[in-house]
């Protein structure tokens, strides 16, 4: 798929940067770049060459929300339907749910969620909307100096989206993530950092270096394997109401982990050396996915 929203381009160094790519519009999210993305992190996740992914904006901003000049119901939805519970519950791949009901900002977020490899935020700009919730899902966030952050649905009458009811809590609290979507007001980096939601806050320039750093180190020296299902396990595990289910899945991974790439990885330690995985993504254990 050729993609007319977003740049992607994968390094030598097995990092993606997907770059969003409407910069006159500053990145305003769209339905066609709901769909790109959705076809782009699933590519990715699937891809062998990808190891990692960093995630920006071309120009000034990171993204600035959903682009209200369409025409229409501009979240692309079907006004003529009534959708249920039971519709959403009973009929979501159904074209008439996936494509007039389903949020458009919760695919992109789930196909984030499903993906195999670790994804960096480098928040550049403005991330407001759509633009601070499909950043949930991505497992390190940095912000620039010119970061300006707003979870901003109370200002038009709507509520937050793209699943951020459920990833928004688990990173900064429940009490945080109801004053930011309460109050609805457009925060900078230092904020963000002070409540959880962001690693570090770096000069402009040197943003994209630092998010690529962190995406390098994981490209290179960790096991591709390893990481999808510590990925995996690490958003899943931790909404089980029991340990116990945990444990059944860490069994599993810790076996086949150990017979795989553990090999090496004790062997080069022993040996005092970089450990050279052969593990693919492509390739997960049998039990993998076991949500489904």
């Amino acid at each position: 798929m050729s993609y007319q929203t977003l740049s992607y381009a994968v390094g030598d160094d097995g990092v993606l940067l997907l770059t969003l790519n409407r910069p006159e519009q500053l990145n305003a999210f769209t339905v066609e770049m709901a769909n790109e993305l959705v076809d782009a992190f699933t590519r990715a996740s699937d891809d062998d060459a990808v190891r990692a992914i960093v995630v920006t904006g071309a120009g000034k901003a990171f993204c600035a929300g959903m682009d209200l000049s369409v025409g229409g119901n501009v979240f692309g939805l079907d006004e003529s339907q009534k959708p249920t519970l039971a519709d959403m519950r009973e009929r979501l791949t159904d074209k008439a749910i996936h494509e007039g009901v389903r949020d458009t900002g919760g695919r992109v977020v789930l196909s984030i969620f499903n993906c195999k490899k670790p994804v960096i935020g480098a928040i550049n700009g403005a991330a407001v909307g759509i633009g601070a919730t499909m950043t949930l899902p991505m497992d390190i966030r940095i912000a620039s100096e010119k970061a300006r952050i707003g979870f901003v649905f109370g200002r038009i009458g709507i509520v937050p989206e793209a699943c951020s009811s459920w990833f928004l809590p688990r990173i900064v609290g429940i009490s945080q993530a109801l004053e930011w979507t309460y109050m609805a007001d457009i925060f900078d980096g230092h904020e963000a950092q002070r409540g959880g939601l962001v690693k570090c806050v770096v000069p402009p320039e040197q943003l994209l270096e630092e998010a690529m750093k962190i995406a390098r180190r994981i490209a290179s020296e960790r096991s591709a394997v390893g990481i999808a299902l510590t990925r995996q396990m690490m958003y899943r595990n931790s909404a089980q109401p029991h340990p116990l289910a945990a444990h059944e899945v860490d069994s599993l991974a810790m076996f086949y982990t150990s017979i795989g790439d553990g090999k090496e990885g004790v062997q080069a330690f022993l040996e005092k050396r970089p450990a050279q995985f052969q593990g693919k993504a492509s390739e997960m254990p049998a039990f993998y996915p076991w949500w489904e």
